[in-house]
């Protein structure tokens, strides 16, 4: 790793990750591996860290619903671990949040103060679309729309299929049990009539949304930039990852991923990054437009991620480079090595493979061509064993469920 240390030393600055999905419990796990003395938050004790052996977890409030209570957890957390914390997002809610009372917190935590704001303008769908039209990013046609005239008025001039997205990722997560939108990311719409029925239910929860033409094909020509620019705008790690499945199948996020080597995709990424001058984490979801082969922007993280958690088989520990980067150690940039690996994320996997292979785009040799060693897994770790032990009877579970419904189909109503 050149200049880089392989572990941290003594006395080194604690970390709390925001954020106790799997996602942060991965940043947590490579931490920890690196000897950083690591915990999380979240406002949701269910999530599988606070069952993780890689670090204490903390309830704290919703920073959305109960903004300063949060501050106040936040102050008292740092007081109580005796330094002076490195706090790392891994939720777009925690990113919003530290930009919101970041004056505050940099008294108490460690991070980027030059620009927490800007990864909040990221962190909203309707901000990081305008960023990256105005820097050169290219992007399908997108308009953020706040009534049905201005739903209309962009069907009038859009190609479909279109999605419709709300301004966070995350806001249609907590509606209730049975709703259409409930933790989706978007909804998708072949015509201006299912366009406007779509906006009439989105409305209700919130106005203000993003509507969007579709990057035309399939899952396999979308691709993630993964990258950490360090405190002075350089860009200190980097690497390509290839999605091979998703789950919902064609818009969701990445349950299978391999490196790849895309100079396009590199470079195209890194000069929209450089021109806002971004530093920190960061993630962007692109795909290749088989219409007339542009590679066009996705969506843009501006944090560590899901999908994060492959680079470092790639030889890419964006997290650890981050950490070094933020306690001003000397980076010596990285970049992957070569190494050709798949990455899964069990959960998601598991629950796309049937829309997979009734879509004719999969078959049981090539799903399990796709586990071929070497791989890697998201949401599966042996030594962590009651994650593990949750994860083996969630999928247990699935694999069940998707059996009795196959031998006992639910019966139709007669007429």
């Amino acid at each position: 790793m050149g200049l880089n240390p392989n572990k941290a030393e003594v006395g080194w600055l604690p970390v709390v990750v925001g954020g106790a999905f799997y996602t942060g419990l991965g940043l947590m796990r490579n931490l920890t591996r690196r000897g950083v003395t690591t915990c999380c938050i979240d406002n949701n004790d269910n999530q599988p860290a606070f069952r993780s052996i890689y670090g204490s977890a903390h309830r704290c409030p919703n920073p959305d619903h109960r903004p300063e209570e949060w501050l106040e957890f936040m102050i008292g957390l740092s007081r109580k671990l005796g330094q002076k914390p490195v706090f790392i997002p891994t939720a777009d809610r925690f990113v919003s949040a530290t930009a919101k009372y970041a004056d505050e917190l940099q008294e108490h935590y460690v991070f980027h103060r030059k620009t927490i704001d800007l990864q909040a303008l990221l962190a909203t769908k309707q901000r990081q679309y305008e960023l990256a039209d105005a820097h050169g990013m290219p992007i399908p046609r997108t308009c953020y729309v706040q009534s049905e005239a201005e739903v209309d008025a962009f069907a009038a001039v859009a190609q479909f299929p279109c999605l419709l997205k709300p301004l966070q990722g995350a806001e249609w997560q907590p509606l209730a049990v049975g709703h259409p939108f409930r933790n989706r990311k978007l909804t998708t719409a072949a015509t201006p009539a299912d366009l406007a029925a779509a906006y009439k239910m989105a409305a209700e929860i919130n106005p203000r949304v993003v509507v969007q033409e579709v990057i035309e094909g399939l899952d396999t020509v979308k691709s993630v930039y993964l990258s950490c620019y360090g405190r002075d705008g350089s860009r200190i790690a980097s690497c390509v990852v290839r999605e091979l499945r998703t789950n919902p199948i064609n818009y969701g996020s990445a349950s299978v991923v391999e490196p790849i080597d895309d100079p396009e995709i590199d470079s195209l990424c890194d000069r929209f990054l450089r021109s806002i001058g971004y530093v920190g984490l960061c993630e962007i979801e692109v795909k290749r437009d088989t219409r007339d082969g542009r590679v066009k922007m996705i969506e843009t993280n501006p944090r560590y991620t899901g999908t994060s958690d492959a680079a470092p088989y790639a030889g890419v520990d964006l997290g650890w480079v981050h950490y070094l980067d933020v306690i001003g150690r000397e980076v010596s940039p990285v970049s992957w090595d070569g190494r050709d690996y798949r990455h899964i994320a069990l959960h998601r996997d598991f629950s796309s493979i049937g829309m997979y292979r009734r879509e004719g785009l999969e078959t049981w040799r090539s799903i399990l061509r796709s586990y071929r060693r070497p791989r890697a897994f998201y949401d599966f770790d042996p030594r962590d064993w009651r994650v593990a032990t949750q994860t083996v009877f969630d999928l247990s579970r699935m694999v069940v469920g998707s059996v009795v419904r196959k031998v006992f189909p639910k019966r139709r109503p007669g007429p």
